[in-house]
């Protein structure tokens, strides 16, 4: 092996904001990201303790990480998010918009509007909030040197959760528009928009629909026959976020088991 000693490193990835970055798909990402060289924002909303544990796992292993409460739902949380990750870390060059909720499963004409402010808050427009700051700092337009972003939505937004949770099937569809269309708006800006449709998954969400043993309720049901662990779908977000994904935005992959 020879060892080329002019050779230059490749340059550091960069400032990644993760939010809902304390537990399940986002804490199995955030670290995931630390591993890659990412300096990386944990946002959480109220499980404090998580993200400091996210953040402690990262620093143990060398890595650069921050925890930072905010409201996705907020327009001011969501700037000062942004704000402070790039105070305290550096330029932003990367955003997972992985914050997301669910309710009680029931069928649709049973569940109040209260129910879906409340999810499409969070879930849509958390995640348009998100990825305006995120294109304001990274967008070659704006003086930025470009990045990338990559939405989570589900499998749900093509099989629908009837009987379940009709509503947050529609929100995940909302952010599947949102990643073709700005894909297309910023690709000339330096920035890359791209999407993951995790499946079923052993994250404590299901606890949230009222189901907190649905994984091994339908595992069976599925192709692959098992749930999947949240650093499956860690490490398709990654490769989204990276250089081997150069020439892809607007595209989805799915996390599912083949189903």
């Amino acid at each position: 092996m020879i060892h080329d000693a002019g050779a230059k490193s490749a340059p550091a990835p960069g400032v990644v904001v993760v939010t809902g970055g304390g537990r399940g798909i986002g804490a199995a990402t955030a670290r995931l990201a630390a591993r890659r060289g990412y300096a990386v924002c944990v946002n959480f909303l109220a499980h404090r303790a998580a993200a400091d544990a996210t953040v402690a796992a990262i620093v143990r292993d060398g890595g650069r990480a921050i925890a930072v409460a905010a409201d996705v739902a907020k327009e001011a949380d969501v700037v000062r998010l942004f704000d402070e990750a790039r105070a305290r870390l550096g330029p932003v060059t990367a955003l997972v918009n992985n914050a997301g909720i669910l309710e009680r499963q029931m069928r649709l004409d049973e569940m109040p509007v209260e129910r879906f402010q409340r999810i499409f808050a969070t879930n849509v427009i958390g995640a348009i909030l998100c990825a305006r700051e995120a294109v304001r700092r990274m967008s070659t337009r704006h003086g930025g040197s470009g990045g990338a972003i990559v939405n989570v939505s589900s499998v749900a937004a093509t099989l629908g959760a009837p009987g379940e949770y009709v509503d947050y099937a529609a929100s995940k569809g909302a952010i599947e528009s949102l990643t073709i269309g700005l894909a297309r708006e910023v690709a000339a800006e330096g920035i890359r928009v791209n999407a993951v449709r995790p499946g079923v998954i052993y994250t404590d969400i299901h606890a949230s629909g009222g189901e907190p043993g649905r994984v091994e309720r339908v595992k069976a049901s599925l192709p692959m026959g098992r749930g999947g662990d949240p650093e499956e779908v860690a490490r398709a977000i990654l490769w989204l976020l990276g250089e081997e994904a150069s020439y892809s935005t607007g595209t989805f992959i799915d996390v599912s088991g083949g189903r």
